[in-house]
């Protein structure tokens, strides 16, 4: 018998990966949650169908997160590109195309340590969060991220627009995404997965298993129970941001950065949040840069693999007004100081159910 022979049921393994395929619905939006979760999707069907040699396949769940955190673009390095209409849009981690660029190094600038400090006092003064259980956590803000036609050439940032979310307040419900010209997207829903039995069997319509909440996938309950010691709060953020990529420092500036923007934590754990940003080595000062809502103020930076992520405070109360993500250096995504990505943080409030806005 020829070795190279193909196997008997090969055409029919193709056929019903083809079939399974048409199965799993596309994302609604190019939003990277979605696409993240479209990626786990494919990995529990690809991992179904490698156990088809067998006499049985073993069902396959996949742990997913119970709400997509990352609405910004800014604070979701996740993919590499996505092409959407011919439009690359770039991931930050990504845009700078091959250079690998330097980390920040050393213990972070006494301006740095002056103005996180001065944001901690700020934040401590600052009223809690009102949102009852049952309620969701409703965050307005204004984001662009660049992108790249087909062809290459240099990152281009379009006008920031508007966006809006509602976030369940124990993570027990979906929430719900909303941009201009786009359909509203249902956030935390349970996914589908098709599970094989065996080899030739029908392929059975499950759902993925809800991760439990942590710094990366948070609920607005679960910040509400973080521990408000600096210290203690640093390392358990590096802690639960340890299996990512690239460096680890990097890993933790970000975290706290979307922790910052895209929840609404208590006043004394945001305090602790600014504190233990002033731990990590490398942050710097910017004297001036503006949010995406063209309103200047003063930055923290960190510096790490090509890029510099900006937080960017109000200048007479240390309020935090949102992020900006620049190149370090040319690349084929631009020239030093090509701007990948901006946001702004314009509300955080209590609504009562998605879709419907913060009464008063």
């Amino acid at each position: 018998m020829n070795a190279f022979a193909p196997r008997p049921h090969a055409d029919a393994d193709a056929l019903l990966r083809a079939e399974l395929t048409e199965l799993l619905p596309p994302p609604p939006v190019p939003d990277l949650t979605a696409e993240r979760n479209q990626h786990l999707r494919h990995s529990v069907l690809r991992t179904a169908l490698a156990a088809g040699d067998g006499a049985t396949a073993r069902p396959v769940r996949a742990r997913r997160p119970r709400q997509g955190l990352r609405l910004g673009w800014i604070a979701a390095p996740v993919a590499a590109c996505a092409v959407v209409a011919g439009v690359a849009v770039l991931a930050p981690r990504d845009a700078p195309g091959g250079s690998p660029g330097r980390v920040s190094a050393g213990p972070s600038s006494s301006e740095a340590v002056r103005v996180l400090s001065g944001a901690a006092l700020a934040a401590a003064a600052a009223p809690a969060p009102n949102v009852r259980p049952g309620e969701y956590v409703y965050v307005k803000s204004l984001v662009a991220h660049a992108g790249r036609d087909a062809a290459g050439g240099p990152a281009t940032l379009p006008p920031a627009h508007q966006r809006e979310v509602w976030l369940s307040a124990d993570g027990s419900r979906p929430g719900l995404l909303r941009e201009p010209g786009a359909a509203d997207t249902e956030l935390g829903a349970e996914a589908p997965v098709y599970e094989l039995d065996h080899r030739g069997a029908t392929p059975r319509k499950t759902t993925m298993e809800t991760a439990p909440p942590s710094v990366t996938n948070p609920t607005h309950a679960y910040v509400a129970t973080l521990p408000t010691d600096p210290d203690v709060l640093l390392r358990l953020i590096q802690d639960q941001t340890r299996a990512g990529e690239g460096d680890a420092d990097q890993r933790a500036f970000t975290a706290i950065g979307t922790l910052l923007a895209e929840t609404w934590a208590p006043p004394k754990v945001t305090a602790a949040l600014y504190e233990a940003a002033a731990r990590i080595p490398g942050v710097t000062v910017l004297p001036s840069a503006k949010d995406a809502a063209g309103r200047e103020g003063v930055a923290v930076a960190r510096t790490a693999h090509g890029e510099q992520t900006q937080w960017i405070f109000d200048r007479a109360t240390s309020a935090f007004l949102g992020e900006r993500t620049v190149l370090t250096g040319t690349t084929s995504a631009g020239r030093a100081g090509t701007v990948l990505g901006v946001s702004a943080v314009l509300a955080k409030a209590a609504a009562p159910a998605p879709g419907e806005l913060p009464k008063g």
